[in-house]
């Protein structure tokens, strides 16, 4: 692992590890008291934790190939952050012009978002399929909330998971980990990506600064290529 807090691989606990394998533990020098999985192998920049998957992944999406499945399957709406509550129940007028009759409907009798089982927070979802926010053209889903912010109407882009899909930014205490989801869904954004040379971490600067910052996406970046050198065996 690159220099920082982290104190390196702790050890490895496949067998009681809450995430698939390869995991491994990993504790903090300064902070003795923490203990968290992660997937794989990890490096660090400034004080996040990043899977190596999202230094060495090509990806641009290619909705025209996945019809925006990340919008329509899982098994629950996209995940919300406890600050991005009143901006969705703000949001909710400006958006139904672009939404159904069922997509409406929830929206006005049960609200915008939920609680999952695991205690966090998500968009509603219509019978169990797309989000709530789903707009379809064709047989592509868009996102409404993304729309009424390419018209004007609100400032509030879409939630942060959306824009950072197919990174996962997770929380472990107080740790914050970004993980990449390799799922057969994106497979399309994988081949475009390669087709294009286009990596995953430059892909998603733009939900990557609005999250961390302009300062920590350049060392990121900086990271990234350092981690694609050495996984390449030319340093």
């Amino acid at each position: 692992m690159s220099s920082g807090s982290i104190s390196g691989v702790w050890s490895a606990d496949k067998e009681n590890s809450p995430v698939k394998a390869p995991s491994v533990i990993v504790r903090f020098v300064d902070k003795p008291e923490s203990l968290f999985y992660v997937k794989g192998i990890m490096f660090v920049v400034g004080d996040i934790l990043v899977s190596d998957d999202i230094a060495g992944e090509a990806f641009s999406c290619h909705v025209g190939r996945c019809h925006g499945a990340c919008c329509v399957h899982g098994d629950s709406g996209a995940p919300l952050e406890p600050d991005e509550l009143p901006w969705l129940e703000a949001i909710v007028p400006r958006v139904t012009r672009y939404l159904g009759p069922n997509s409406r409907q929830i929206l006005a009798d049960e609200g915008p978002w939920e609680t999952t089982s695991k205690g966090r927070y998500a968009t509603r979802c219509v019978g169990g399929g797309e989000c709530v926010f789903v707009t379809f053209e064709g047989p592509v889903a868009r996102c409404a909330i993304h729309k009424a912010f390419l018209d004007g109407r609100t400032e509030f882009p879409k939630p942060i998971s959306c824009h950072l899909y197919p990174v996962r930014a997770e929380t472990y205490g107080n740790q914050q980990v970004l993980n990449y989801e390799h799922v057969s869904i994106c497979d399309a954004g994988r081949e475009n990506g390669l087709q294009a040379n286009m990596p995953l971490a430059r892909f998603l600067r733009e939900p990557l600064v609005r999250k961390f910052g302009d300062d920590w996406y350049e060392k990121f970046v900086i990271a990234c290529d350092d981690r694609r050198s050495v996984m390449a065996g030319t340093t």
